[in-house]
């Protein structure tokens, strides 16, 4: 998976390599190698991208103070996530299914997976502002891909899935500088490679209960049963995580958040730095190679919630707590086959039962929950590990989750196990 992180150079937007965190930032297992984070095992990279067949890209662009002349506080940290179910999501979709634990947020297209159970677009993740610029990219993607080479006419259906978290603390988000050329590229460059955390994608600017935190991944194996036969699947979530008060952060029997809170209130200072004023959101996007069917698949992303709250979430009233499942195991063809001197027309009249789909036995898919909700805490807490201080508009300022207090904490609780 590529990052880019863009700069302003000489009034311009250049693309820089990944900035260098000043001090380094590790994943959770990493900081804390004794916490229990479940019973299922990970993939070889802990992330979505173990899921066969699924890739991500993420951008993300920096613009300091002074940039813009007419917005003199205006400070841009934000950025765009894009997820592949797989390369040819246009002609094969996937069966997928939608979730709403509070709905102050957005998920586009979410009427249509709820229809027809059926997943044909990338998924694209980014700021609240940002909405319209990532639908109007997958748009330019598909006309030039898959508009006619002569006219470009299009005469096929599309609803795009972009889905948003608000980083107006951090980030200028009335500057808008998401644009759809950025999402036009992510589906271009997505890739298998690990997803990159914290500061990264549509999680640039984002923060969870009162540290700085973002985009976070992680994966599990799963043992399921096919036909009668023993198999094993891989579940991979992606959150972009933005959510929740610093009083409820845990990590695993460790309240975490409580005690950074006792500690900043009784050292803190008098200053001007503005609080943020709410609670945010998070996204989740789980997928799995195990072969579910909608119905399925909306059981297990109902799980997502339990991995929230065993970090501390609870789905308050103005957050926006919405999850996407999907499944890669079935392909599904954009267009029934056309036979037998068919018109396309009686063709969508004409029941086609030639795809054989297998499912997952309901008796074994406990495996598959419990996993679910594993990698939503984990990657959540990959989120904050993995994130660094920022600072955004008019003296605003999030501190990266101390790792060395955070260790210390845990311990004491048994050593997180």
């Amino acid at each position: 998976m590529t990052t880019m992180i863009f700069t302003i150079r000489d009034n311009s937007l250049t693309s820089d390599p990944e900035m260098t965190p000043s001090s380094p930032r590790l994943r959770v297992r990493e900081v804390l190698p004794d916490l229990f984070l479940g019973f299922h095992a990970t993939g070889p990279l802990n992330s979505l991208t173990d899921v066969p067949g699924v890739l991500v890209h993420t951008q993300s662009i920096h613009r300091p103070a002074g940039h813009d002349p007419a917005r003199p506080v205006s400070v841009i940290n934000t950025g765009v996530t894009t997820i592949l179910p797989r390369r040819d999501w246009f002609e094969k979709g996937c069966y997928s299914a939608v979730f709403s634990f509070n709905g102050s947020g957005e998920l586009t297209g979410s009427h249509w997976i709820n229809e027809t159970g059926l997943l044909n677009s990338p998924i694209v993740l980014t700021n609240s502002f940002g909405v319209g610029a990532c639908y109007d990219g997958i748009y330019r993607y598909a006309v030039r891909e898959y508009g006619d080479k002569v006219t470009g006419l299009v005469d096929w259906f599309l609803l795009p899935v972009v889905g948003e978290t608000y980083d107006g603390y951090l980030n200028d988000i009335g500057a808008m500088p998401v644009t759809a050329d950025m999402v036009v590229k992510g589906i271009e460059q997505a890739s298998a490679e690990k997803v990159k955390e914290g500061n990264t994608g549509g999680g640039t600017g984002m923060t969870t209960m009162g540290f700085k935190a973002g985009t976070g991944s992680a994966s599990r194996k799963v043992d399921a049963i096919i036909r009668g036969h023993r198999t094993e699947f891989t579940i991979g979530a992606l959150v972009q995580s933005n959510f929740g008060k610093p009083r409820n952060l845990r990590f695993g029997p460790a309240p975490v958040g409580r005690i950074l809170k006792k500690e900043k209130d009784e050292h803190k200072n008098a200053g001007n730095v503005p609080e943020r004023k709410k609670d945010g959101s998070i996204i989740v996007i789980l997928a799995t190679d195990a072969p579910l069917h909608p119905t399925q698949l909306q059981r297990l992303i109902k799980r997502a919630t339990v991995g929230i709250a065993r970090t501390g979430g609870f789905g308050s009233n103005s957050s926006g707590d919405i999850f996407l499942a999907f499944s890669t195991a079935a392909e599904v063809p954009r267009e029934p086959p056309i036979r037998d001197g068919m018109t396309p027309l009686q063709a969508q009249f004409t029941a086609n039962v030639e795809l054989g789909v297998d499912v997952v036995q309901d008796t074994t898919i406990n495996g598959l929950f419990e996993a679910a909700a594993e990698a939503v805490e984990e990657s959540i807490l990959n989120a904050l590990c993995m994130a660094e201080t920022m600072e955004g508009p008019n003296g605003a300022r999030v501190e990266a989750i101390d790792l060395e207090k955070l260790k210390s904490i845990v311990e004491r609780y048994d050593g997180g196990r």
